[in-house]
């Protein structure tokens, strides 16, 4: 590896000298396990690497140049000005962002992403795979550009650090940051204690330094932040949207609505909004926390453009969703797997409803010190009504559909009051995608179309709230 080298450049990646097969831990901690083949690619010759030999691991140094630096769109349509908005993606590669990415890129924005790629390396260590054959982040890009003659930069790195996260600010100087670089998992987050000390690390701290480099480098800068409708969990009275008018012994006061996060993940989220918000105070930030519902479907207009441009689809029981979870499990014959009494009550939208609703934040930013909040979601469900739609959905198809009731792994209300208020994304335009026949007919159809690729043994959950422990778990554990 003595051809990989730079001066320089922030670490990234780090890599165990143990060979352990049975042993997964996070990434960035000790014993962490990766497939060289994520960056080992020609398509990164744009990017610097250092390799050092500290005392137990060696560490891939990964400068902040970007892979393209093209010109940029001559037009903007999201802008008056001739000069098109800068928006920085961070977790760009993954489900989310990498719609958004794409989406953001046709509407004129000048695009850049931002990532470490770590995604991929959850399904590594915990021999998971995408329902759909996902491309190579630089085969993505340059397939992008192919098609429509527009650039996407990208930075490999982490922004837990922050010499990295500086230097891509400094070069790229985003107007917006759309913030999706976190362990995104709730199941994940309730492995082990390294997992849970990981997702905490990496949410928090990422978030922290996000605002540090908006204050120190791009203080105009509006940061989009997604969060989760999670943070509010399962109270008896309605959710409202961030806050709440109390009025207490006599005394009335607006205040943030209270919050009952479930799981490791979700404290991560309620620690962000809190950090944002003391920010804004604090320093003037501008800033709108998303917090979104479930998100289902894989289809965008733009990732149906070319099968290299398609998105992730996760069905397992650590990453995906509860309705792309049950469609899968239609097309391979498997029972819908439902948890406990079924009545767990949640906000979901569609994946195409997810990149319309951030490109509205970013067209409408917070003023200067604002810490807005708005409820990202356009339906509401019971786990039990989506195990019906699904069953109804795959018999018109042809498919045998049943369900199964499984002992719930998480510790949760299954019957509950849910009432949450979503309007101020509606107020802004949101043309919403609601959940009819003709869209469970594609995502099963899409469903069947991969179901080669399904491994069953991911499918039934493996994780439990109350069974955590102090030990890192394996494979095989």
């Amino acid at each position: 590896m003595a051809h990989l080298l730079s001066a320089s450049c922030p670490s990234v990646i780090s890599l165990s000298s143990s060979s352990s097969k049975n042993s997964i831990q996070p990434f960035g901690l000790k014993q962490t396990f990766f497939n060289p083949q994520v960056l080992s690619k020609s398509s990164l010759k744009g990017l610097l690497f250092q390799v050092k030999k500290p005392r137990r691991s060696c560490v891939f140094r990964v400068a902040a140049i970007p892979i393209s630096q093209q010109a940029p769109p001559e037009t903007s349509t999201n802008n008056s000005s001739s000069k098109p908005k800068r928006v920085m993606v961070i977790g760009g590669d993954g489900y989310c962002g990498w719609a958004t990415a794409l989406h953001l890129s046709k509407k004129n924005y000048e695009v850049a992403i931002v990532d470490n790629l770590v995604r991929r390396l959850f399904d590594h260590q915990l021999g998971l795979e995408s329902l759909t054959p996902i491309a190579s982040i630089h085969d993505r890009i340059s397939r992008w550009k192919a098609l429509t003659g527009k650039s996407i930069e990208l930075y490999v790195g982490d922004i837990c650090d922050f010499e990295f996260l500086a230097e891509s600010f400094k070069s790229f100087e985003p107007d917006s940051v759309v913030h999706f670089g976190e362990q995104r998992s709730a199941p994940y987050s309730m492995i082990d204690r390294s997992r849970a000390v990981y997702t905490q690390h990496n949410n928090v701290i990422g978030t922290i330094n996000v605002l540090f480099a908006i204050k120190e480098f791009q203080e105009d800068c509006h940061l989009v932040k997604l969060g989760t409708m999670g943070e509010y969990g399962t109270p008896n009275i309605d959710i409202e949207e961030g806050y709440i008018t109390i009025t207490h012994n006599g005394r009335t006061d607006t205040l943030p609505y209270p919050k009952q996060a479930s799981s490791f993940y979700h404290l991560s989220k309620v620690h962000d909004s809190h950090n944002i918000a003391f920010t804004c105070k604090a320093w003037g930030i501008r800033a709108t926390d998303l917090n979104q519902g479930v998100v289902y479907g894989v289809k965008t207009d733009e990732t149906e453009m070319h099968e290299e441009l398609r998105n992730r689809l996760d069905y397992d029981a650590v990453f995906g969703t509860a309705l792309n979870r049950f469609c899968v499990q239609a097309a391979v014959g498997h029972p819908l797997t439902v948890y406990g009494k079924g009545g767990q009550t949640r906000g979901y939208l569609d994946i195409r409803d997810t990149v319309q609703c951030v490109e509205l934040a970013i067209a409408n930013p917070a003023k200067a010190g604002e810490f807005r909040v708005f409820n990202q979601f356009t339906e509401q469900f019971s786990v039990n009504e989506l195990a019906s739609l699904v069953t109804k959905a795959g018999s018109k198809l042809g498919l045998d559909v049943t369900k199964m009731t499984v002992p719930n792994p998480r510790v949760e209300a299954e019957e509950h009051y849910y009432n949450a208020k979503h309007t101020k994304l509606m107020e802004l335009g949101l043309e919403p995608h609601y959940l009819s026949d003709s869209l469970l007919d594609s995502l099963l159809n899409f469903a069947v179309q991969f179901r080669d690729r399904v491994d069953t043994k991911q499918i039934m959950p493996s994780v439990s709230w109350k069974k955590i422990g102090v030990k890192t778990k394996s494979m095989t554990a």
